[in-house]
């Protein structure tokens, strides 16, 4: 066991016990969504794993500690600590541990803690990607490299919309990063079910991607592999609209010199109150979507046990 790294009791037996587990991560809880809607949200995806048959196991960085698996009392406190939490991705994982600080963890550093406590499968919003002007201010998440690099399957609704999609997937194509569409044969836009960006793989049930892992596995791949799971048709936001919303935002931002990790939260943010909330209703669903088909992706895991880190 990593001296800096702690599971819940309930996620070390479930691991060592080799029954499903799926990640989820914490800057949802901190930076994604208002209080109390945060965590509300964050309980709701604990108990919709649970009903689908995996442990959750919610990640964050807690006292210096990788925490997999958080009391309702934590995810309350990151609820109501919000922005005042540090974003969390690969880079600050050293300084917050040799500090003893707490942290949200985003894709980047909760795929770190999954794959440091032994968990395959991670539960998401959205991942980060290419940004929009990246030309220019070369803006890439961190998430696309720790993609390339940890094998941890990520299920997401697709990269972020306010985020360059075709940049975004050509750059996961050229770390070699497995993209499948689950029922889907193009990258879902977050907010929207549909885009123009074709997906070389699709598959139909949870077991041909748990297949998939498990052959990873076998071969010892280094890297994880992205799940593009399309938002509920029922949830899928007006592609004019969110456009409209999403131009609106990154004018704002730019003029207000918002860059680097503050911009995915203002745009959400701003976002949501172009739309009348609606945008964090659609979140919200697509969010619960993904936890639900990670978990029945774990319980297809053929042998989910294998040595922690």
């Amino acid at each position: 066991m990593n001296e800096y790294l702690q599971c819940s009791p309930e996620v070390e037996a479930a691991l060592f016990e080799g029954r499903p587990v799926i990640a989820l991560e914490s800057t949802i809880i901190s930076h994604g969504m208002p209080y109390p809607q945060n965590v509300e949200t964050a309980l709701a995806c604990q108990r919709i794993a649970r009903e689908n048959g995996a442990v959750p196991a919610t990640c964050a960085i807690l006292g210096g500690k990788l925490c997999a698996g958080l009391t309702e009392k934590q995810i309350d406190c990151l609820g109501r600590s919000g922005l005042a939490v540090i974003k969390a991705s690969r880079r600050d994982i050293p300084l917050l541990l040799a500090q003893g600080l707490d942290g949200a963890t985003t894709v980047a550093a909760t795929m770190i803690i999954a794959q440091l406590a032994g968990i395959s499968v991670f539960a998401t919003g959205g991942i980060g990607g290419v940004h929009r002007g990246a030309e220019h201010t070369m803006d890439i998440s961190a998430d696309l490299e720790e993609l390339a690099n940890t094998p941890v399957c990520v299920v997401c609704a697709g990269a972020k919309s306010i985020l360059d999609l075709g940049l975004t997937l050509e750059y996961l194509e050229t770390r070699g990063v497995p993209v499948i569409g689950y029922r889907t044969n193009v990258l879902p836009a977050f907010f929207t079910a549909t885009s123009p960006f074709p997906l070389q793989w699709r598959a139909e049930s949870p077991k041909e991607i748990a297949d998939a892992i498990a052959a990873a596995k076998a071969l010892g791949y280094q890297g994880g592999m992205l799940v593009a799971n399309p938002i509920p048709a029922d949830w899928s936001m007006d592609e004019a609209v969110i456009s409209a919303a999403i131009e609106n935002a990154l004018i704002e931002a730019e003029e207000s010199g918002i860059s680097g990790k503050a911009v995915t939260p203002f745009l959400l943010a701003k976002i949501k109150d172009l739309t009348g909330g609606k945008s964090l209703a659609s979140n919200i669903e697509l969010v619960y979507n993904n936890v639900r088909l990670a978990a029945q992706i774990s319980c297809q895991i053929p042998d989910s046990r294998f040595q922690k880190v």
